[in-house]
């Protein structure tokens, strides 16, 4: 037994038979982008005043049309308003619902405009609105780091390359390497809200209208920089979309990597730090475990951001100039990725500055695996040893240690002069931790006192962001 059949009286006339039932549902958006009905309706209160403004409207209607989509508005955010399937989409369902209230006057607002045009802008001015609470999520972020890496800005531990103990720096420092990954996000985001910033609103469907609208007063209304330059090119583009999913991506691809310290940081093998009880849960059967599981979290979730770039990237690749109906695919990864970044930075937000290091752990872990040999070559060179030399020497007091189990600072002079009899007992002031870390002192150096030094300048940059958003 076939659906039965169903009509849209928005586009009918050109049909012989209305829309089968199943393609009906296949087709709407409804039931995902009645999340932009704010914007939706904030784009027709702005049109509708530019529709007056250019004597399209009366002034009787423009108020008719404006308290109808007010009480639209109500209906919604009440719980009232009736979404339909067979009004296919956000837009027809807001228009249909005007219409019934005010009658015919409401069938004029879409005078000079299409539904092309109307949902680049809703998406825009959405996109612009969620970008906002985004950038004041991961500013949050930012200043939490910068508040636990001050703290620890004397904090040593181990730092390592291939996950193996390379040199000793502090905790500070190696928490303002997240922070730096997270600036240069927070720079993407602002561009992508910025180039995003443009009002599509008045291309129409796609050559534009022979109404004389005025594109920059809508503009104007509904706080964008300008119109776009090509009807064309405005209902058909998504690079803001994609750009956004592309920011979206290296933010989690940061995050993730975050995540996977913390993990490993959190864990009876490393035990350097402890997360907060709340931002962990248990096991149903091991009552011994404490898992790291809002980290872990977001470094699953790191995979979905990626997808979406991947989705629409591979939605727009073949679409021909202008609108198509593949663009209906744009919103729902586009919705998610911001629901998903914006949650997973509230997460790191929340948790980064209640961590709690465990700076004797750290400090004994960084005592393990010749962590200042670097530091004795570089006393080496400045004894006139040539660096290879010195790397040669070094490499063989390492293997000694290795064999005895002593640490280069644990052995004593006469042991360290057998393999470099210009070694004399300053070497000890290089080779405790304390000496290494503060010997970088430079900028960008591991330095407890350069620690405090950047953190002064991130915070300054930070003041001076807040005025962007």
């Amino acid at each position: 037994m076939s659906d039965k059949k169903s009509s849209n009286q928005s586009w009918g006339g050109r049909f012989s038979e209305p829309t089968d039932a199943f393609v009906a549902r296949f087709t709407a958006s409804v039931n995902f982008d009645q999340r932009l009905y704010k914007q939706d309706i904030e784009g027709s209160q702005a049109h509708a005043a530019m529709l007056t403004q250019v004597g399209i409207l009366n002034e009787q209607e423009h108020q008719q049309i404006k308290t109808g989509l007010d009480e639209i508005l109500n209906d919604i955010e009440t719980g009232i308003f009736q979404w339909s399937v067979e009004l296919e989409d956000v837009h027809m369902n807001i228009e249909a619902a005007l219409t019934a209230k005010i009658g015919v006057t409401g069938k004029k607002l879409h005078t000079g405009r299409s539904r092309n045009d109307q949902v680049a802008t809703d998406i825009r001015l959405w996109l612009r609105s969620e970008i906002t609470t985004i950038q004041r999520e991961l500013h949050r972020l930012q200043e939490g780091l910068l508040f636990i890496a001050e703290r620890e800005a004397s904090t040593i531990m181990p730092g390592f390359t291939h996950l193996q103990t390379a040199q000793p720096v502090t905790f500070g420092h190696h928490l303002l390497a997240w922070y730096e990954m997270l600036a240069r996000d927070q720079g993407r985001l602002a561009d992508c809200k910025k180039r995003l910033n443009q009002s599509p609103l008045g291309s129409a469907a796609l050559a534009g209208t022979t109404y004389p609208i005025d594109r920059a007063y809508t503009a104007k209304l509904l706080g964008f920089e300008g119109p776009t330059a090509n009807s064309l090119d405005s209902v058909s583009d998504r690079d803001f979309a994609i750009e956004f999913c592309a920011f979206a991506s290296l933010l989690m691809t940061h995050l993730s990597r975050a995540s996977e310290e913390l993990v490993l940081w959190a864990s009876a093998q490393f035990d350097f730090i402890d997360l907060p009880d709340r931002f962990c849960t248990g096991s149903s059967i091991m009552p011994q475990k404490k898992n790291p599981d809002v980290p872990e979290l977001v470094r699953g979730k790191t995979g979905r951001t990626h997808g979406h770039l991947i989705s629409l990237l591979t939605l727009m690749k073949s679409q021909p100039l202008a609108y198509n109906k593949d663009n209906q695919e744009d919103k729902e990864p586009l919705f998610d990725c911001v629901d998903t970044v914006r949650d997973c930075l509230r997460a790191f937000a929340d948790m980064v500055p209640a961590i709690t290091a465990k700076k004797d752990n750290m400090y004994q872990a960084a005592q393990r695996g010749f962590s200042t040999a670097t530091d004795l070559a570089d006393y080496l060179v400045g004894k006139d040893v040539a660096f290879r030399d010195a790397h040669e020497i070094v490499g063989s007091a390492v293997a000694y240690g290795i064999k005895t189990g002593k640490d280069l600072s644990e052995m004593s002079i006469d042991e360290l002069q057998k393999f470099g009899g210009m070694i004399t007992a300053d070497v000890f002031d290089v080779l405790t931790l304390e000496g290494s870390v503060a010997a970088r002192n430079h900028i960008g150096g591991t330095a407890p006192k350069q620690v405090t030094f950047a953190v002064a300048r991130a915070r300054q940059q930070l003041a001076n962001q807040v005025t962007t958003f």
